[in-house]
């Protein structure tokens, strides 16, 4: 025992080492190759990001939130949140106790990759007790946590509704192995720490177990053995996490740097996009949020299962799932690691082989609205500080730009209509079929018209109208303005005026692009609430359940779009209010053809009460 201590070496860490090895070459392989898939431009901005220190700093708060600590887990439920970051960031406490005992203790043996892993067995043979230290409390305190979150991981697999999970994922034989691996870890690591803990020291857990089980503990020929599975274990894990879903651990850090260095997916299978499959843990909280979800029967369009298919390559589902998909990004809200759902499918739409070419005949009448020439809209624009842009949508909906019209013009502030004989289209449309380079003509031909009207705002109805001018539109000088916010800085200036009527109950209902798609929550609430009184929905603002009509879907039946807008619907009246209210052209158009009460837009319900 004494000659093996001095070599600091046992037969038992091979299978550690073996699995470490393999794993710390698998990654530095595979981080290469994902680093050289980016675009050159991309790989540049990467490179830079990581010399800012605003960047820096906040890669480091979000690893520690989002890969440790499980924060958004945590404000979704905190059952299942303490599950992930007791089992994280209890391994993660260990490892880096662990070293320090040996920095402290040992520090001719810190070159050595297993040995603070090993680091009980080792002190064991030198019959040394290290009584009273510190660490030996942090190493058993850390141990139970990690342990907790097992035992609830355990648990989960029988009763996931206890821990705020409806429906989860079936998993592979793959992660059967690194799930039942990644069990066995730590009560092998507490039965052999037990051993040691009437040697050279230990703390209340691994005391007791050696009190517990003093039989077992106390026979020399079961201590090797017992650090022997233990080192299998874990080898077990290493070799299969490539192959598993606990291939997110590491590559959730990747995202993480690629998302705040500014990098987005322009690849679905390369690059970026490799970041967001292999971060997907298959959780499966996107299927209980997946609107689509709304139907009593097993729902396989969540992104968990595309993410499941693009590692399968299984062509003909990833089409499908894709196609399929409403857009609404709920998914993508409620998803732990950030997953960007709707940027991975409109760039696998943008594939060649899967190229969607569009039937406009066969879609809703908004889109073949949309698909239509930009015309020249540059006539009857005159010079305006604000330019209304009403959209496809809205000029279906007449009612909501002529309630518009209203509050601006009681406002007494100049304007002119930028669309007011309909023919221009944002460009959204294109992009969601994966027409790139026509959205992009389009975008350039409607920038030219708003730049040459001189206006200063440009104020839209439309949510996907907004988001789109926003994020994808160069407009420097310009602010693009929703008439949501809009209409509350009128209110908050003094500009107009709307009576309160007490008797009267609201809902309000988030649209996906202007809640969850831009942060949109606020404003419209305080509206609503200067007219009558506003009643809360079962699920709203960032869980807000998409009202079904979404034309991010190119393929989903009316049936289901039917089931998912009662849903919605249903999710709304839940305390009974008088009116629906809605900030977006498209959900109140579709609430309408099913809702029992009245479904008014936010501009409708204020120029209806204006006091003029």
């Amino acid at each position: 025992m004494r000659e093996r201590f001095v070599s600091g070496y046992n037969d038992f860490v091979i299978p550690f080492m073996a699995g470490m090895i393999f794993i710390l070459v698998y990654l530095l392989i595979a981080l290469a190759r994902l680093i050289l898939q980016l675009p050159a431009k991309d790989r540049k901005k990467f490179f830079i990001s990581l010399l800012n220190p605003k960047i820096l700093f906040k890669n480091i708060r979000d690893i520690i939130c989002d890969c440790l600590l499980h924060v958004k887990i945590f404000k979704r439920n905190p059952l299942l949140g303490y599950m992930h970051a007791s089992i994280a960031f209890g391994w993660f406490m260990l490892i880096v106790i662990g070293h320090i005992e040996v920095f402290l203790f040992t520090p001719h043996r810190a070159s050595l990759l297993y040995y603070p892993i090993f680091f009980r067995f080792f002190v064991a043979e030198t019959n040394e007790t290290l009584r009273g230290s510190f660490f030996f409390f942090l190493m058993d305190f850390f141990l139970l946590v990690v342990l907790s979150g097992i035992a609830l991981a355990m648990f989960k697999r029988i009763r996931s509704k206890a821990l705020g999970m409806r429906r989860t994922t079936k998993l592979s034989f793959m992660d059967h192995i690194g799930l039942y691996a990644l069990w066995s870890i730590f009560p092998l690591r507490l039965l052999a720490e037990g051993f040691t803990a009437g040697i050279s020291g230990g703390s209340f857990l691994t005391k007791t177990i050696n009190n517990l089980l003093p039989a077992f503990l106390s026979d020399p020929n079961n201590i090797l053995p017992t650090w022997w599975a233990y080192s299998i274990a874990l080898a077990v894990f290493f070799f299969v996490m490539p192959f598993t879903r606990y291939m997110h651990i590491p590559t959730e850090v990747m995202m993480i740097l690629f998302r705040n260095a500014g990098l987005k997916i322009t690849h679905p299978r390369k690059g970026v996009a490799k970041t967001h499959v292999y971060t997907c843990a298959s959780c499966g909280l996107c299927i209980d949020a997946c609107p689509m979800g709304a139907e009593k029967i097993n729902i396989k369009d969540a992104t968990v299962y595309l993410v499941r298919q693009i590692k399968r390559n299984n062509e003909r589902r990833i089409k499908e799932i894709s196609e399929k998909c409403l857009m609404c990004g709920k998914c993508s809200a409620v998803c732990p690691v950030g997953l960007d759902a709707i940027q991975l499918r409109e760039a696998q739409r943008r594939l060649i082989p899967y190229g969607i070419k569009t039937d406009f005949s066969s879609l809703p009448t908004a889109t073949v609205a949309s698909a239509a020439p930009a015309g020249d809209a540059v006539s009857g624009i005159k010079t305006g500080k604000i330019l209304y842009f009403a959209g496809c949508m809205t000029q279906l909906t007449p009612k909501i730009h002529r309630a518009m019209s209203g509050i601006l013009d009681a406002s007494g502030i100049e304007w002119e209509f930028m669309d007011k004989d309909g023919g221009i289209c944002c460009g959204r449309p294109m992009m969601i079929t994966g027409r790139s380079e026509q959205a992009r003509q389009l975008i350039e031909k409607n920038t030219a018209i708003i730049k040459a009207s001189g206006a200063t705002v440009l104020l839209l109805s439309c949510p996907i109208c907004y988001k789109i001018f926003r994020e994808e539109y160069s407009l420097h000088g310009i602010r693009v303005v929703h008439h949501a916010q809009f209409i509350y800085e009128l209110m908050e200036k003094g500009l107009i005026k709307a009576a309160y009527d007490p008797g009267h109950s609201y809902v309000y209902h988030d649209p996906c692009e202007l809640g969850r798609g831009c942060g949109i929550y606020e404003q419209p609430r305080q509206v609503i609430s200067a007219v009558g009184r506003l009643k809360t929905a079962a699920k709203e603002r960032k869980e807000s359940i998409c009202c079904g009509g979404s034309l991010g879907s190119i393929s989903l039946s009316f049936e289901r779009r039917k089931a998912i807008t009662e849903h919605s619907l249903n999710n709304l009246t839940i305390n009974n209010p008088d009116t629906i209210v809605t900030a977006c052209p498209l959900c109140q158009s579709t609430f309408s053809r099913y809702s029992a009460r009245p479904v008014e837009d936010l501009a409708e319900v204020v120029g209806k009460g204006l006091i003029k």
